[in-house]
This record gives structure tokens, C-alpha cells and sequence, in this order.
């Protein structure tokens, strides 16, 4: 089978086999390959040790020699070289207490995660395929190399790997692989928050968010996410949905998958994840009330507060924290169709939210039965008619853009302190009610006295 390898890629190779060593392409660069897909990056792995790879190249960055890698820079690009190894022994169900470099290839395939990653190339030795990944690959399977048990215990993180490239690829998982998740998934604890979130960020952000009820039933989720078990086991009797918490949200993430595929990439990671918590409150906020029905009253509210926790728990960023939690806040809020409640719906939003909480409400309201549909959607139509107005407007909606300040309010007597805060606040919401008054005199005036 024949590869097409890049330029650097093919230099780096040919050097080291000119030299007496052997080079090969490894991993996911060959499994995307394979498929179709272009590689996001190529790794080469080689019998030569790290201080022969360095010899050999102008430029080199030692990245983990101890682990056997040396970066080679080529031009701006830097390729990872790693040599042949086999890991020590894993004590802490992440790394391994040391490696021994091997002249074997086949024995570093072996410890490779999946047999889809544990395929190597070069054009002069072709596909080196031990493990039958390319079978599995035009299979749809995601099997472990080797022993599962084996390939989950020393990496606990493999669990989620799993999960993740199944969702990517839209995949199944092998029996025994799957297996083996299930006993192993409380080994999870022992992975680090900044890892699981990125796996589960992966797994969210997938053309597969369904993947998200296999974790659940693997118990996954009961170790990394317990948020989400209590979500799948959150029945809505009610005539407004159809199915439990859980798998609501996993049609709203769809509904964004397939109607907002050409929004900016920072724009749909923030509205996936806001998705995936806006009904995290749901099952601490249910009760049943004397129409039969279930209800969730608060849950926004309370869901503010739980995205955060989960949020901070995984180490996620402060803006990335204050944006979802805007959007999980406001996802079933709207002010009552006034251009003064709307925007002081918006001071509290953010303009800068307002095109992701418009999205998440779509995907929030088609998730939902057909119940009172007509009315649902024409209170949206209007929020996003009056919101959009009020923005291509241009009306102001912080203290900032009053056109006046601090320092005009104290040349007409005003005191510094609260009061000075306290005055402004009272033009903000002047200027709220009518953005036609936001004039400096007209604001002055009104100050003084005369207005009203």
C-alpha cells in the first residue's frame, strides 16, 4: 500500500535510513491516511537512539529524550521523533516508571494503544501492520492492541480514548474492549482534570455526541461527569419533552451539529459545552407538581452554579467558564417583549452571547415536543428580532457608553463614591428605557433636574 508522505517527512526518513537506521511513519498520521484523511501532524519512530537522531539533524529540540523523543525542526515545522521502546512498568494507571529502547519495531507497536494506531510506513518497507488495524479500520472498530485489560491498566486514559475516537469516527468498540472499560473505568480517578477534559471536550465536540450515553452505561461518566448519570436517570414526565435529561441534550448538541456547522470554531466549542450543561440542574431541581407533570423550576438559576463547579473542576479557563455559564443562566429566559426589557436582558447577557444563547435556544426548542410549539417559537422570533435591532442599533447597553461620564457628573456637584456610581446608574436605565436620550445634555439636564 502506498502513502503519500510529506516532503519533510520523506527527508527525515531517508536521513535515517541512509545513516544504517530504520525510520517509519506511526500512528495516527498513517491511520488518517489510510481513511482519507489528511494528518493534523506526523510522528516517526526509529531503532536510533536519541543522540544518534540528534547527530544527524542541524537543528533538534529535546522534548522528552528520556523517553526516547527529539524534536527535529525543519524549517518552522518541528517533526517528533521517538525511539523504538517498551515501557516499564504503570503504577499509577498513566506512566510508566521508566522505558527501554528496543531495535524491535514490532515490540513498540505492541504497546500502542489501539490497533488503528499501531500501524507504521515508509516507502521502502511499505505498511507494517501487525496488529490488523487496517481491517479494523475499514471495519469501524475500535479494539485495543493486545489484552485490553493489559492496555487499560497501564493507561487509564485509554478509557476515554476510546470513547473519544469512537465518537470521532463514528465507530463501535470490540466486545472485550468494551469489556474491559466497564471494569476498569474507577481507575479514572487516577487521570488528571486537565487530560479528562480534554478527552471529553474531544468526545463533545464529536460528530457523535451520542458516544456520551456509552460512557454513561460503561460507568464512565459515574467517575469523570456524576452530573451526567444523574442527567440520563432524570425522567421529564411532561407534555414538553419526550425522552430523560440526558438524551434531550444529546438532541440539542445534535440539533448544533447539524444547523450550525459554519459558525466559528471558538463559537461552537463554547456553545457545545454550554449544551451539554444547560439542563445540568434538571434532576437536583424536578419535583412533581398537581397537574401530574414534572417540573424544573429554577434549574437555570441552579445550573449557573453546577457548570461552574464542573467547570472549575476540569481546569477550564475563566472566559470559557463566564461564557458557558451566561449561556446555561439564560438558555430558557425571555424578557417580556419590550425593547426595555430586552435590553436589560442583554446588560445581563452580553451582547457578545447573544448569538450563541439565540443558537442554544433553537437547539433547546426543536429537542422539544411540539407542545404549544407555535408559541414557543414566536416568543424566540421576537426576542431575536428585538435583540437584533437593539444591537445593529448600536444602543448602549454599559455604563461606558453613556455619553457622559464620572468626570462630567462631579463638574455639576457630583460627590465621588457610591453616590457617583449610583447617579450613573440611574442614566443607565434612563438610557434603557430611551436610547434616544443617551446626549450629553439631555443626560446633564435630566442630572440637574430637568428632566424627568
Amino acid at each position: 500500500m502506498q502513502i503519500t508522505v510529506p516532503k519533510n517527512v520523506r527527508t527525515i526518513i531517508e536521513t535515517l535510513e541512509k545513516n544504517g537506521f530504520e525510520a517509519y511513519a506511526v500512528g495516527g498520521c498513517v491511520r488518517d491516511s489510510i481513511s482519507g484523511t489528511v494528518p493534523n501532524d506526523w510522528d516517526i519512530t526509529t531503532n536510533a537512539l536519541p543522540l544518534q537522531v540528534k547527530s544527524l539533524f542541524r537543528r533538534t529540540i529535546d522534548i522528552g529524550i528520556e523517553h526516547g523523543t527529539v524534536k527535529v525542526m525543519m524549517g518552522r515545522d518541528g517533526y517528533e521523533i521517538t525511539t523504538y521502546r517498551i515501557d516499564g512498568d504503570y503504577e499509577d494507571n498513566r506512566h510508566p516508571n521508566g522505558v527501554t529502547f528496543t531495535s524491535d519495531l514490532l515490540e513498540d507497536l505492541r504497546r500502542r494503544d489501539f490497533t488503528i494506531n499501531a500501524m507504521a510506513y515508509s516507502d521502502r518497507s511499505g505498511l507494517v501492520d501487525p496488529y490488523h488495524g487496517r481491517e479494523d479500520l475499514a471495519a469501524g472498530i475500535i479494539r485495543a492492541v493486545g489484552d485490553p485489560g493489559e492496555r487499560f491498566s497501564e493507561d487509564a486514559l485509554r478509557i476515554l480514548r476510546a470513547l473519544r475516537f469512537s465518537a470521532r469516527f463514528g465507530f463501535e468498540i470490540e466486545d472485550a474492549t468494551k469489556e474491559a472499560i466497564r471494569q476498569l473505568a474507577p481507575t479514572l480517578s487516577n487521570i488528571s482534570a486537565e487530560r479528562i477534559r480534554e478527552e471529553l471536550e474531544k468526545l463533545v465536540l464529536s460528530d457523535n455526541p451520542d458516544r456520551l450515553r456509552w460512557a454513561y452505561e460503561l460507568g464512565v461518566t459515574a467517575v469523570i461527569f456524576p452530573e451526567w448519570d444523574k442527567m440520563m436517570e432524570c425522567e421529564q414526565e411532561s407534555p414538553h419533552h419526550f425522552t430523560d435529561v440526558g438524551d434531550h441534550t444529546i438532541e440539542v448538541i445534535k440539533y448544533i451539529i447539524d444547523n450550525y456547522s459554519d459558525i466559528p470554531k471558538e463559537n461552537a466549542r463554547i456553545l457545545r459545552i454550554a449544551a451539554l450543561l444547560h439542563d445540568i440542574a434538571k434532576p437536583v431541581k424536578k419535583f412533581r407538581g398537581t397537574d401530574g407533570a414534572d417540573h424544573f423550576t429554577g434549574h437555570p438559576e441552579e445550573g449557573e452554579k453546577m457548570s461552574e463547579i464542573f467547570l472549575k473542576r476540569l481546569k477550564y479557563d475563566n472566559n470559557t467558564t463566564d461564557r458557558v455559564k451566561k449561556l446555561v443562566r439564560y438558555h430558557d429566559d425571555c424578557p417580556e417583549p419590550t425593547y426595555g426589557a430586552t435590553r436589560r436582558f442583554l446588560v445581563n447577557l452580553g451582547r457578545d452571547n447573544l448569538d450563541d444563547l439565540i443558537r442554544l435556544k433553537y437547539a433547546d426548542l426543536y429537542a422539544h415536543t411540539k407542545y404549544r410549539w407555535d408559541e414557543k417559537m414566536h416568543t424566540l422570533k421576537t426576542f431575536e428580532e428585538m435583540s437584533r435591532k437593539i444591537i445593529d442599533d448600536k444602543d448602549p447597553l454599559t455604563v461606558k457608553e453613556l455619553a457622559v461620564n464620572g468626570n462630567d457628573l462631579m463638574k455639576e456637584g457630583a460627590s465621588s463614591g457610591p453616590a457617583l456610581g449610583q447617579a450613573l446608574g440611574r442614566l443607565m436605565d434612563l438610557v434603557l428605557d430611551d436610547p434616544a436620550m443617551n446626549d450629553k445634555e439631555k443626560l446633564l439636564g435630566y442630572y440637574r433636574g430637568d428632566g424627568s
